[in-house]
Formats: C-alpha cells, sequence, structure tokens
C-alpha cells in the first residue's frame, strides 16, 4: 500500500470544504466507516504510493493554538502566498507566515480549524 496518512478532525464537512478549497482535494466515503465518517483522499498529490484519509475524531479536539499536535503534513502548492491566503480567509489560523528557505522554497503553516496544523511549499526554482 505505500505511505499513508490520516487527518483527524471534529466536523468532516467542514475539514472536507477547507481541504478541497486548500489543496483541490475530493473524498470518498469508505464503506464500513460510517461510524467515523471516514473519508479516502484523492488529489494531485496522491500518486504512487501515496494515501491519505480523514476520520471524525474521537475525543475533544487539541485547543487550537496550542503546541504540535502530532504529525505535520506539508504539500506543495502553486503559489504558497496565495494558498496561505485563502488558508486564512476560509477558517484556517496562522502558524507560521510565508518565508522563504534557501535551496527549499517558500513555505508557510496554517492550522486547519480542526486542531491539525498543516504546511505548504512551493519549491524553488532548482528544487521544481
Amino acid at each position: 500500500m505505500g505511505a499513508r496518512f490520516e487527518i483527524h478532525v471534529n466536523d468532516v464537512a467542514a475539514a472536507k470544504r477547507f481541504y478541497a478549497g486548500l489543496f483541490g482535494w475530493t473524498f470518498t466515503a469508505m464503506p464500513g466507516g460510517e461510524a467515523v465518517d471516514y473519508q479516502f483522499i484523492h488529489g494531485p498529490a496522491f500518486t504512487g504510493d501515496l494515501g491519505g484519509g480523514m476520520m471524525r475524531r474521537m475525543d475533544a479536539g487539541p485547543v487550537p493554538g496550542s503546541s504540535i499536535r502530532g504529525a505535520i503534513m506539508s504539500f506543495e502548492v502553486d503559489d504558497c502566498d496565495q494558498s496561505y491566503a485563502w488558508a486564512l480567509a476560509n477558517g484556517g489560523s496562522e502558524a507560521l507566515p510565508p518565508a522563504d528557505y534557501p535551496d527549499i522554497g517558500r513555505c508557510a503553516y496554517v492550522e486547519d480549524g480542526q486542531g491539525n496544523v498543516v504546511g505548504m511549499i512551493t519549491p524553488s526554482a532548482e528544487n521544481s
């Protein structure tokens, strides 16, 4: 199966809207996963052996603004600043504003409104 990640959220519908708008993801309900509203994630970043899922959190979520609560997922975007601005305008909040990193690219992190931090990166020209 390869690498897989899961995003745990309190509001699956809101999280689907957030990630669909931010990264262009689509979702398919997993048969048998109705109890936790499990969703398979599809999108341009999911090629080869990378897969993703989303499910309703089984307990109260972490307090917004608290320290990192688990793994951070980072995904390539065409324009880090534009994606960051979209996230802030659509339910996300600042975790780390866009900044340039030598030999890496332009990176930023936002909270998704569900207690998760997600990163976005526009690779530098030499890393494209």
